[in-house]
């Protein structure tokens, strides 16, 4: 059983910026830039299996942010803002654009399943893991806006739950045993201002958490047995900033029960995530792993502390039910300016590994 996790996104190394932005000047071609991915992936890759982690993501390299790469492969998605900030400590940053559909929805290409077959191709040891954005994130901050091409909800949804069938299956056939889906959405619900805000546009925010349950469900519906599918929660994280604040309390019971996964990735690394008693809605056979370490700032949490915090987990289920990792991915925002470094980074991934092995050796 995997104690550790780690959320997929790594920080781009300047080379494979700089090849982005010369594709986007039109010095350099496709397979230039496919080039460049292709060595940057093999060195995260590398560079995962130095630290010993059981999971191995190829950092979405081949992506602008955490969510384009499922945005970018569909047909019929446009942008506009949603309701939701991003803000830090001290200001607030700006409005997050969210996708809509502003054309009937349909996969023009092949979502993560080629970037999942390159990505085997080159790990050596441990589970090569694909994340892609979660079904609910293409509803949630928009709620009635966000289909402008179908006549209600129900008719969108049956559109993502096709394509989101038709990429399990491309995964399925090249061999994918572990699939990450990244909610947005759910912990969002959490918070006090945001259920406001789903209330004056006219929806209820509880019915929405039980409908994004069951939205997960028939989205994943035909993954064969051997295929584990992980949520990772996470209440928003740009380059330190966040969306959401509160406990899980509000849609823990529908979580922890409705969702037909084994692993949650919960976000944890700060107040703003609640303290553990949701926990004690998590039935036997599922485990959570505690994202206790940040991905928001480079400052290294302390060994001891981290133990503590997950004493204080374990008072709410078994220990056994119980794992470690990092918050968020490390470069959810895709560009350079990250909060952390390559190096901030390997020190938390080692920190995680540590606390790990001394406490579940």
């Amino acid at each position: 059983m995997n104690r550790v996790e780690h959320v997929g996104s790594f920080v781009r190394p300047e080379k494979l910026l700089n090849a982005v932005r010369e594709r986007k000047a039109g010095r350099i071609d496709d397979a230039q830039l496919k080039k460049a991915q292709d060595e940057a992936i093999r060195d995260i890759v590398a560079f995962q299996e130095s630290i010993g982690l059981p999971s191995i993501t190829d950092g979405e390299f081949r992506r602008r942010s955490w969510s384009a790469g499922f945005i970018d492969a569909i047909d019929g998605f446009g942008l506009r803002d949603g309701t939701l900030s991003f803000r830090d400590e001290t200001r607030v940053i700006g409005v997050a654009a969210s996708p809509y559909a502003k054309a009937p929805l349909k996969r023009k290409k092949r979502i993560v399943a080629d970037d999942y077959r390159f990505l085997k191709s080159v790990v050596k040891r441990g589970v090569p893991k694909v994340t892609m954005a979660a079904p609910d994130v293409m509803h949630y901050f928009l709620g009635p806006k966000a289909f402008d091409a179908y006549k209600d909800r129900e008719a969108f949804f049956a559109d993502l739950v096709k394509i989101y069938r038709e990429e399990i299956r491309d995964l399925a056939a090249d061999g994918c045993t572990y699939l990450q889906l990244d909610d947005t959405a759910l912990p969002c619900n959490c918070d006090a201002h945001a259920r406001q805000d789903v209330v004056n546009r006219g929806e209820n925010p509880d019915e929405l958490t039980e409908r994004y349950a069951k939205l997960f469900n028939e989205a994943i519906a035909q993954k064969p047995r051997d295929m584990t599918v992980a949520v990772h929660l996470c209440r928003g994280n740009l380059k330190g900033a966040w969306m959401a604040e509160g406990g899980y309390e509000p849609i823990a019971e529908a979580l922890f029960n409705r969702l037909d996964t084994t692993v949650y990735c919960l976000e944890y690394d700060t107040e703003r995530a609640g303290d553990f008693a949701p926990l004690r809605y998590l039935p036997k056979g599922k485990r959570v792993i505690l994202g206790l370490v940040s991905t928001k700032t480079p400052v290294l949490e302390r060994k001891e502390d981290l133990k503590k915090r997950i004493d204080a987990a374990a008072k709410h289920i078994a220990l056994d039910q119980l794992g470690i990792g990092p918050q968020c991915g490390f470069s959810s925002g895709g560009g350079g300016g990250q909060a952390l470094s390559a190096d901030d980074t390997r020190r938390k991934l080692e920190l995680v590994m540590e606390v790990a092995r001394d406490v579940w050796r």
